[in-house]
């Protein structure tokens, strides 16, 4: 039985208590595919709910951490040095829609380092968690990325672009060249656990640009964890929360990152 910090046992007690409110909007969610609601509004509810869940939990144990919210935006922003980073819905889209593909995702950051992290599908029912130099877990069970060598025969995952995207054209070019030269690209709608399952082995990379920090900051720890590479690409100063990110299971991770660049210099 592995031994967890006391960061990571309060990052997975808040994630459960949020998940059985969650839980009951999903439902309340198919319900309201036939229904004249607005059900933009509903998700916006449950976003808020999930993540004060959430926050009211890590700050009764720190309340002098800062915190980073899809939501809330930042909370005590002086603290830099120890933040929980925090996605109520990762997959909204996919909720939304009766979808049950989306995520609770939360790490906790010391030092500008992702040290822990918890990834919490409610409707499936798995918890991805890692913490540094721990290994990483799928509900309990140890998981490793898997072991693919070459782009051409891995199965890859990506995400985007979003509407008010202004590199549109490029995000496209790049997933058609990067399909041509793959086995396949899924797009699942949530990067929370397109890395988790870069991690467990069912995906073998994931890349995406222009993702936000809280849709992967948990991930970033769990796919290390679990033996795999996470880079961080054309970042940009002026944007710090948000990222283009590449994970793999390590054994493509070059390859995959020379076909990105070769898309950024054309």
């Amino acid at each position: 039985m592995r031994l967890n910090s006391p960061h990571i046992n309060l990052i997975s007690k808040a994630c459960l208590k949020a998940s059985r409110t969650l839980i009951r909007d999903f439902g309340e969610i198919e319900n309201l595919q036939v229904a004249t609601k607005a059900p933009g509004d509903f998700v916006t509810s449950a976003d808020k709910k999930t993540e004060k869940i959430i926050i009211n939990e890590l700050q009764k144990a720190h309340p002098e951490y800062g915190i980073v919210t899809e939501e809330t935006g930042v909370i005590n922003k002086s603290n830099e040095k120890n933040r929980w980073i925090i996605d109520p819905i990762d997959g909204t889209l996919n909720f939304l829609n009766g979808v049950p593909q989306f995520a609770i995702s939360v790490a906790y950051e010391e030092n500008n380092e992702i040290l822990c992290g918890v990834i919490l599908n409610p409707i499936t029912n798995e918890m991805y968690c890692a913490e540094k130099g721990n290994g990483a877990y799928l509900n309990n069970s140890r998981i490793r990325v898997s072991k693919k060598k070459k782009v051409q025969d891995s199965l890859l995952v990506t995400g985007g672009p979003k509407h008010t995207s202004n590199i549109k054209k490029k995000i496209f070019s790049e997933y058609i060249d990067i399909s041509n030269k793959s086995s396949s690209v899924r797009k699942f709608g949530s990067a929370a656990l397109d890395m988790a399952y870069v991690a467990c082995g069912r995906f073998d990379g994931y890349w995406q640009r222009e993702i936000n920090l809280w849709d992967v900051a948990a991930g970033i720890v769990i796919v290390k964890e679990a033996g795999g590479l996470v880079d961080f690409f054309e970042e940009d100063n002026k944007f710090p929360l948000k990222r283009n990110i590449l994970a793999t299971n390590s054994g493509i991770h070059d390859e995959l990152k020379v076909l990105i660049s070769k898309k950024d210099i054309e």
